[in-house]
C-alpha cells in the first residue's frame, strides 16, 4: 500500500564522482580467518545422519521459544505457506546477556543471510551462534527491486510504533510474541533483540527506504541451522502474515491510513530440532566456538 503522505529525504539520482568500486569494509584476513567458511565440515553436517528430537508448532500470531545444545541442527519451515518469522537468539548459558548481534552480523557477512553465513553475538562475546547450513529459497533474489530473503536490515514489528503511527493499542506484534515466549525461561521484555526476518523479503528502494515485498515461501519451505554453542531461540509468527497486505492497525476504512486487516493473511510455523546420530563422526575435528579473547582494558 502507498500512501501520498510519504516524506523522503534522500534523491533517488545517482551522482558521479569516478570514484573506484568499493570492497567489502570487513573482509578475511588471512586464509585461516573464520569468515572464510569451512565448507566441508558444513556440508558434512548437514549430510549426516540425525534424529528428531523435539518438534515445535507455532500457531498463526505467535511466539515460541526453546532450547538446543551445541552441535544440534535446527529448522524452521512454512508448513502451510508463505509466513514471515522473527528470529532471536541468544547463548543459553549467559542469563540473555549473550545474544545475536544483527548489525555486526550484517557487516561481517551481508545483509540478507543464506547458506554458510553465521549469526554472531554482542560484545564482549563476539563469537558465532549458529551457521546456517540449508536453506530452501537461497537461490532466491535479487529480484527485479532488488528485493532479498532473510534480512538483518529491518526489525521485528512492536506495539509502540504502532501507538506511534496507528494511535491504536494492539497486542499482536512480534516484540510481544517473543517477549511473552521467552518468560518461560526467565527472559524479559528487555532482552527481545534486533531480528533475523527468516523468510521475509525486503530491501532497500531508489530513496535508501526499507521495503517489504509478499513472502515468496512455499508449503515446506525451509531455513536450517547448526548450533555452533547452546542456545535458547525464539521465533514470532508474524501478524503480518505473508506481508501481502501490510499495514498499521487492526483494519480501516481511511484511504489515507496504512491499515488492515492482516489476519487471512497469517500462517503458521514450524520448528524441528535434531541431534546427530554419529556426533563423533560428523563432528571431527569442530570446537565450539570461544568469546574474542580480548585481554586489553579498554584504554584504562
Amino acid at each position: 500500500m502507498s500512501s501520498n503522505l510519504t516524506f523522503v529525504s534522500q534523491r533517488s539520482e545517482k551522482k558521479n564522482y569516478g570514484k573506484p568500486k568499493p570492497i567489502p569494509a570487513y573482509f578475511p584476513t588471512s586464509k585461516k580467518s573464520i569468515l572464510i567458511p569451512n565448507f566441508e565440515f558444513y556440508d558434512r553436517v548437514k549430510a549426516a545422519p540425525r534424529k528428531l528430537a523435539a518438534t515445535h508448532a507455532v500457531p498463526v500470531r505467535s511466539g515460541k521459544a526453546w532450547k538446543a545444545s551445541k552441535g544440534s541442527i535446527v529448522r524452521i519451515s512454512t508448513p502451510e505457506g508463505p509466513q514471515v518469522c522473527d528470529f532471536n537468539c541468544w547463548e543459553a548459558n549467559s542469563g540473555f546477556k549473550e545474544h545475536m548481534w544483527a548489525s555486526r552480523t550484517r557487516q561481517l557477512h551481508s545483509a540478507h543471510v543464506s547458506v554458510y553465513d553465521k549469526l554472531w553475538s554482542n560484545l564482549p562475546y563476539l563469537r558465532p551462534l549458529l551457521t546456517i547450513i540449508d536453506d530452501s529459497l537461497a537461490g532466491y533474489g535479487p529480484d527485479e527491486h532488488g528485493g532479498r530473503v532473510h534480512d538483518l536490515l529491518g526489525t521485528r514489528c512492536d506495539p509502540y510504533v504502532d501507538k506511534l503511527l496507528s494511535g491504536e493499542d494492539n497486542d499482536f506484534h512480534c516484540h510481544s510474541n517473543l517477549y511473552r515466549a521467552i518468560r518461560e525461561f526467565g527472559g524479559e521484555e528487555e532482552h527481545v533483540h534486533d531480528v533475523l526476518n527468516i523468510f521475509q523479503l525486503t530491501g532497500l528502494n531508489e530513496n535508501d527506504q526499507y521495503f517489504m515485498e509478499t513472502c515468496p515461501a512455499k508449503p515446506g519451505d525451509y531455513f536450517e541451522f547448526f548450533c555452533e554453542v547452546d542456545v535458547v531461540c525464539a521465533v514470532s509468527s508474524c501478524p503480518g502474515g505473508d506481508l501481502s497486505d501490510w499495514g498499521w492497525g487492526e483494519g480501516g476504512t481511511d484511504s489515507e491510513a496504512n491499515v488492515g486487516d492482516m489476519s487471512a493473511k497469517c500462517r503458521p510455523l514450524k520448528v524441528e530440532v535434531f541431534e546427530l546420530e554419529n556426533p563423533e563422526e560428523a563432528l571431527e575435528g569442530w570446537e565450539s566456538p570461544q568469546p574474542v579473547k580480548y585481554q586489553g582494558n579498554h584504554g584504562f
